[in-house]
């Protein structure tokens, strides 16, 4: 298992940083690796993220000195969405199946979490999202078959496009971490146009489900002073609060958001005129 740390920035921080600097503070280039744990854990409002892909043993996530606490989970709840092969969770001895695109919600103070894969050839691939916990909530399973996505956008603007709440109000209970999978219809590109931005939460974002030609423009940086990265498939990127929230792809592409801060409000979040942006 592998982790790395990023820390935090101001918009004044990147102001001046080059390509490969901006792509080092916030793109995560290695997400899934068979048989391995890979993690980032950032300084904006301490998440970790990152894949788990078991093959042909059980994996876990074992983290404490790290973070101060006997294991993992102790001061902290997980969400989990799997964009692989069909596999299976184990927490706490019992075990849940999980094809691709279900999800699980894990509360605060679960001891024992495992995943595994049906299939080394075509291997589960967990992304988790954690975060601080004041509260345990019960662990959830969210089955993709029990989702009705929440259509929105139009043709004409490029971003028509299907959001799957996962780790929601409307779905489970959480702390502060919300979760979810958006869908871009083809033809559509925009993942959200005008863009926003929310001071009160941070967000991550792993875009997925990509051609190899494809690559998604990530838009971040302040409204007047944007920056953007080029991401191909399976990599994430770190938006800070004060951030833009927006990306473009040269086709359709799937991504999952996360969110935590000060709310789990889903739409408390700040439009930005097109005049504004630069």
């Amino acid at each position: 298992m592998k982790m790395e740390t990023r820390y935090a920035h101001s918009p004044e921080d990147i102001r001046h940083y080059s390509t490969e600097k901006l792509r080092e503070e916030f793109l995560i280039e290695e997400i899934f690796t068979p048989g391995k744990v890979c993690l980032t854990y950032t300084h904006n409002d301490r998440m970790i993220f990152g894949g788990v892909t078991p093959t042909d043993k059980a994996l876990s996530i074992k983290l404490s000195t790290e973070l101060g606490v006997d294991y993992f989970l102790e001061r902290r709840e997980l969400g989990v969405i799997n964009i692989g092969g069909p596999g299976s969770i184990i927490i706490d001895g019992q075990e849940d199946k999980m094809v691709k695109q279900d999800g699980y919600y894990i509360g605060k103070e679960t001891k024992n979490v495992e995943f595994t894969s049906d299939d080394v050839n075509n291997p589960a691939k967990f992304y988790c999202v954690s975060v601080p916990a004041h509260k345990k909530y019960p662990n959830v399973k969210i089955a993709i078959a029990d989702i009705t996505p929440m259509e929105t956008g139009e043709q004409k603007t490029l971003n028509e496009r299907k959001i799957h709440q996962y780790i929601h109000p409307n779905v489970c209970e959480s702390c502060q971490l919300q979760m979810g999978y958006t869908v871009l219809a083809e033809g559509s590109s925009w993942n959200t146009m005008p863009c926003h931005t929310h001071e009160r939460r941070m967000e991550t974002y792993l875009y997925f489900d990509m051609d190899p030609d494809t690559r998604v423009f990530h838009f971040l940086g302040t409204p007047d002073e944007t920056k953007h990265l080029v991401m191909g498939n399976e990599q994430a990127t770190i938006s800070p609060s004060w951030s833009i929230h927006t990306g473009v792809g040269t086709s359709n592409y799937t991504f999952i958001w996360a969110m935590c801060g000060e709310n789990i409000t889903y739409t408390d979040m700040d439009m930005v005129p097109m005049s504004e942006l630069k």
